[in-house]
């Protein structure tokens, strides 16, 4: 009998054997199934292509809906595209009014609204075996063909930067989930900032993304989110067959550091919707933390890449940085 998976994703070894037992024959899937691309991308003629995304939202209650929208367009835009329209499958728990379904509703509502997106449909239903809402989304959009970017992309020479630091989702998730056990060891004022971390700076990296691909060459983007930034890293270089040298530890936001020290999770495994990854081009650098920062958003230069083969290096040892089995956050629900 084979062993049971830990909560999280699947080993991307395990996840790239099925995918590559089903692979599109459709020639009009110009992006497929690959551990570590987070959105297809179909040919249907015209100047642009269709981005189709979808993703669930399992570990958070508070405010699901708003991250439901928010997580999904994330990946629209870290293709390089506009998200346009979304879609939710709410699966609910017995015992669910109308009051929450509806709260569920407007939190969608106002994040489709603040990223122009429009809800367009899905299913609603009470369903058996689960004791916490959860939200499935998809959310589609547009790119410009010249304009796509893929995980893959990085390329020799490249610069990886970081958007607004890390791990701000986990910073938000932690405190929503965890606050009365957290109230003897941080002010309730250092609380309150932080559960709103999935409003300032935020969770979603649709600016970040148009921002820095208007100011520089960005030949690469990813939105690390399950398994942190420390997963985000290495699906970046597998997909791209590229070895990674990094310091992820220069994005750590104190808020994170303070957190994860009395938690006692690892912040580079720790969910990291907000922040950014890139590989840009060594000369465009400049100009995209310049145009970044005129915008109110913070870089932070954590690394380069290298040819392959594909591997994430710490840069300070010279050893591997160890690829996270599961996020930290499931050590909460423990």
């Amino acid at each position: 009998m084979s062993s049971p998976f830990p909560l999280g994703k699947l080993p991307p070894d395990v996840l790239a054997d099925l995918l590559a037992r089903h692979q599109p024959t459709d020639p009009r899937v110009i992006v497929g199934p690959l551990p570590g691309e987070d959105a297809a991308v179909l040919n249907l003629g015209g100047p642009q292509y269709l981005i189709a995304k979808t993703d669930p939202i399992t570990f958070a209650a508070d405010e699901i809906g708003w991250y439901a929208v928010n997580v999904n367009a994330n990946d629209i835009a870290a293709t390089g595209g506009t998200p346009q329209w979304f879609m939710a499958t709410l699966l609910l728990p017995p015992g669910t009014d109308a009051r929450a379904v509806g709260t569920i509703y407007d939190q969608m509502g106002r994040a489709c609204d603040a990223l122009n997106v429009s809800l367009v449909g899905g299913h609603t239903e009470i369903t058996h075996g689960i004791d916490r809402p959860i939200v499935v989304g998809i959310m589609l959009g547009l790119v410009d063909r010249d304009r796509m970017v893929v995980t893959g992309g990085a390329q020799p020479g490249d610069v990886l930067l970081v958007t607004k630091g890390i791990p701000i989702e986990g910073i938000a998730l932690i405190v929503r989930e965890k606050a009365a056990r957290l109230g003897t060891h941080f002010s309730e004022n250092f609380l309150l900032r932080s559960a709103n971390f999935l409003h300032e700076p935020g969770i979603s990296v649709v600016k970040d993304a148009r921002v820095a691909q208007a100011a520089g060459r960005v030949h690469a983007m990813h939105d690390p989110t399950e398994g942190g930034l420390a997963t985000g890293l290495w699906e970046m270089a597998d997909t791209s067959g590229k070895r990674l040298v990094a310091s992820p530890l220069l994005a750590l936001l104190e808020e994170g550091k303070l957190l994860c020290e009395v938690t006692g999770l690892d912040p580079l495994g720790l969910i990291a919707s907000g922040a950014l990854l890139m590989a840009v081009h060594p000369d465009d650098v400049g100009r995209i933390k310049t145009a970044l920062s005129t915008e109110g958003i913070a870089a932070f230069e954590i690394g380069s890449v290298e040819d392959g083969p594909a591997a994430v290096v710490d840069a300070k040892s010279g050893q591997s940085l160890p690829r996270p089995v599961r996020d930290e956050i499931a050590k909460l629900y423990e």
